[in-house]
This record gives structure tokens, sequence and C-alpha cells, in this order.
């Protein structure tokens, strides 16, 4: 082997581990696995026990990675057309679809694997269910076909804490299903801020998000809607639930204050500027409502 193969193949065999890095959209998992985390918080007594953390980090990311890189292999065609997703690698050729699909299926296998060894099957399943729901209902079925795709599709999304809760604890309550539902709630105005910033892309793909369908202004009232809808299930959440007090209670209304103006700046200005700014602020909104439940459920 000469001294340029040498150079050569080490930097191949780490673009190909690359790749399949990206098949798993890291970045996505990780807010995934933050609201994951909160809800194993909140159904603890205090600090989630050492195996049932290692469990849901280890189990989402592989259920997480896995449903994205099933994604990634249905919509090749989606994201060649699209400026933010041409360079992934199923859509470039890194990757086969075929691969990505086995890839997928297989991380999801290990992921049941965990959570069934290391907690039990509830979480085992509720992990499944999540896959299920994003790749099934909302790739295959709802993306492509009405525009209220990612509201009904926003269920995939919002089955983290489920699986967080029930790892620590091996049931549901009512607490475990009103995180989900504030999730679900949040992933409207969340994706439709960044469905207006790309409405160009959506349009040239064909896929018919709000923005294209019914218009940037009307999209930028139900914005408006789902956060005042949002601002109201997070207040009731920390009123009717035992494991949380007043700091999440400050930190709601505080949070959600701000994201009422950066959703009503949008009606007035509706921009890509001052979407991005709206989709930019409901990522870390998401963020620390979960650290505040977190904090506060082993405070209170």
């Amino acid at each position: 082997m000469t001294t340029t193969d040498q150079t050569v193949e080490p930097h191949s065999v780490m673009g190909q581990l690359n790749d399949f890095i990206s098949l798993t959209k890291p970045k996505v998992m990780s807010l995934l696995l933050v609201s994951a985390i909160a809800g194993a918080f909140l159904g603890s007594d205090a600090t989630p026990k050492m195996e049932v953390l290692i469990a849901v980090l280890s189990g989402g990311a592989l259920a997480a990675g896995g449903a994205a890189s099933l994604n990634m292999a249905y919509e090749k065609e989606i994201d060649q057309k699209m400026g933010r997703t041409k360079n992934r690698p199923v859509a470039e050729g890194r990757i086969s679809p075929v691969t990505a699909i086995i890839f997928g299926l297989t991380l999801n296998v290990l992921s049941f694997a965990i959570f069934s060894l290391m907690t039990n099957y509830l979480a085992a399943l509720l992990a499944i269910a999540g896959t299920v729901l994003y790749f099934g209902l909302y790739t295959v079925i709802l993306k492509r076909t009405t525009p209220q795709n990612i509201v009904l599709g926003g269920a995939a999304g919002a089955v983290p804490p489920l699986v967080g809760f029930a790892a620590a604890t091996g049931t549901l309550n009512l607490s475990a299903w009103y995180l989900f539902i504030i999730i679900f709630f949040w992933t409207p105005p969340h994706f439709w801020a960044l469905a207006i910033m790309i409405k160009d892309d959506y349009a040239k793909a064909n896929i018919p998000m709000l923005p294209v369908v019914r218009g940037v202004e009307h999209t930028t009232v139900q914005i408006m809607l789902y956060t005042v809808i949002l601002a109201v299930l997070m207040i009731l959440f920390g009123l009717i639930t035992e494991n949380l007090g007043w700091i999440y209670l400050i930190g709601a209304v505080l949070l959600n204050t701000t994201l009422f103006r950066y959703s009503y700046k949008l009606i007035r200005f509706p921009n890509k500027p001052t979407a991005t700014r709206l989709y930019k602020y409901s990522l870390l909104y998401l963020a620390l409502a979960l650290v505040l439940v977190m904090a506060d459920s082993v405070i209170a």
C-alpha cells in the first residue's frame, strides 16, 4: 500500500462514519433526549436512578436515530430538491436507501432491547411507537397529503417524555400525558416558523406545508393561536402537577411572555427574518421549559 493510499483510507472510513452519524439527525435528537430525561425526572421522586438515565439516553438516542434514518431513506427525492436537506448522505448518494433502512431498523431493535433489559417493556414499546408515528404517520402518510401534517404528526415528537416517565416508573399518569400535550402544541408554532423560513423549498418539493397552501399571513395567525393555547397549558401544568412548584411557574410565565412577543411580531412583520427569530427562540423555549421541569421536580 502506498503512502497516498494510507492517507486516503482513514479519511474514507471517517467520512462513512460521519455519514452514518448524519443519518440520525443528531441536532434534532438532542432536544428529544432532553424531553425524555425531563419525563424521567418528572416520574421520579428525586433524581432518576443511574440505570434509568443510561437507558433513556442510549435507548432514546437509538430510537430517535433509527426513525431519522428511515425518514431519510424514504425522502431521498424530496431532500434532493430542498436546500436545507440536499446534502444529506442518502440524498447525495453516499449511503443507499436500503442501507439507511437496515441501519434504522437495527437501531430501533437495539433501542427496544436496551429499554426492555434496563427498564421495562412499556418504555420499550413507547420508544418504538415514537418511530412508528414519525415514520409511518408523519413521513409516509401525512407530510405529502395535508397542510395539517405537522399538527397531527407532532405526536411523534411528543412521545419521548412518555418514554422517560415510563422508564422511571413503569407506568404513565396524567402528568406524563400533560407533558406530552405541551410538546404536541409546541410543535406547530415551532415548525411553522421554519416552514415560513424555507417556504420556497417546500413549494419546490411539492410539500403542502401551511405557508405554501394557505399563505404566510394565515400561518402567523395559526402560530399565535397555538402560542396562546401552549401558554395556558404550561401554566395549568404547573398548577396541577404535585412534582412542580413556583420555580417552574415563574419560569413558564417568563418563557411564554417572550414567546407571545415573538409570535406577535411575526404577525406584524410576516417575513423570513422575524420567522427565523421565532424559530430559534422556540428551540430555546422548549429546552428551558424542560430544564425547569427537571429542576423543580427535584426541588419540589
